[in-house]
């Protein structure tokens, strides 16, 4: 039976104190087969990730089989955000999570062995970004000062999404401390503007685009405003996995790169993915603004995004990147 890793992971949160991260929750999948190409057994593997157009990427490599070639049987299991499967990741429920930075830098100050060994999928330096604050027509927000004062959503409070709109606002003259941060989770967020309950809300695609077709405003992209290129998910797991059996993680480094060769080369494949596994027209689908796929760290921006978090106090200092990030 598929779970949910806030069943799986109930009591381990108890314990931790872990917040934020860009993300949601996703339809399990897996592909069908017991065995390799060259006759070896399957390995089951559990990753955490969500449920928005950068996961497409993940979806369509299942589907065209790469992680089967790989030797490796993917189960896709929903989480609300990374930091929320880092207990699952923990307690050994899930082998691996694809979420934002933010909730491996607060584990690896915690010392709970943490590691991001690979990125996942990267903003756009310029033009048209992944995720954006958007607000009805009629709010009168149309700049990033203007969200001063008013209530925006994040799915995940104290994440790179709210800090990232926080250095977005001041930079444009605003006092992004009077903002009221909402936790409120992307499938959501329109019909949160509409009913009055917030006046902005930050979202990647798909969701972005139904408010922006809607006549709603595109405020700002804080990632590419305040770190270009900012990491939008990586890959990440823990240091006892590593240790424990590198052979997997060695391979499941190697499958997901490939996947994200595959997605760059093929974003068909991708789209129809989304499609199939969001449940979105087409239509939708082709007008998505898909990242980076990428696995190279160099430019992620993982480190300006800790020091961002120090300066607002999201974190009382940076962590040991060595112990975070380990490239597999």
């Amino acid at each position: 039976m598929k779970k949910t890793l806030a069943a799986v992971a109930l009591a381990a949160v108890a314990a931790l104190t872990l917040s934020g991260c860009t993300d949601s929750a996703a339809p399990a999948t897996s592909p069908s087969g017991d065995a390799t190409a060259g006759g070896g057994e399957m390995r089951q593997v559990r990753v955490a990730a969500l449920p928005i157009a950068e996961t497409g990427a993940l979806w369509a490599a299942i589907d065209a089989g790469i992680f089967e070639e790989h030797g490796l049987e993917v189960e896709v299991v929903p989480a609300q955000g990374g930091a929320q499967a880092i207990p699952a990741l923990l307690s050994g429920d899930i082998d691996f999570a694809i979420g934002q930075p933010m909730g491996p830098i607060r584990a690896a100050l915690q010392d709970l062995g943490v590691v991001i060994f690979s990125n996942y999928a990267s903003s756009h330096a310029d033009g048209e970004d992944v995720n954006s604050v958007v607000a009805l027509g009629d709010s009168g927000i149309t700049s990033p000062a203007d969200l001063a004062g008013k209530r925006v959503s994040v799915n995940s409070i104290g994440a790179a999404g709210d800090l990232t709109i926080r250095k977005a606002v001041d930079d444009a003259g605003g006092d992004s401390s009077t903002i009221q941060f909402v936790e409120v989770a992307f499938p959501d967020v329109k019909a949160q503007l509409e009913a009055g309950n917030i006046d902005a809300g930050w979202v990647p695609d798909p969701f972005r685009g139904l408010v922006v077709s809607g006549g709603g405003v595109d405020v700002v992209s804080p990632y590419q405003a305040t770190i270009p290129g900012l990491t939008v998910l990586t890959n990440f797991t823990t240091q006892e996995k590593i240790d424990a059996d590198p052979q997997l993680v060695a391979d499941y480094a190697a499958a997901m790169a490939e996947a994200q060769q595959y997605a760059t080369d093929n974003e068909d494949a991708v789209r129809a993915a989304i499609v199939k596994n969001l449940e979105i027209p087409e239509a939708a689908a082709a007008a998505i603004t898909l990242p980076n796929f990428t696995s190279d760290l160099g430019d992620a921006g993982i480190e300006k995004l800790a020091a961002l978090a120090v300066q607002y106090k999201y974190i009382d200092a940076e962590p040991d990147f060595t112990k975070l990030i380990q490239p597999q």
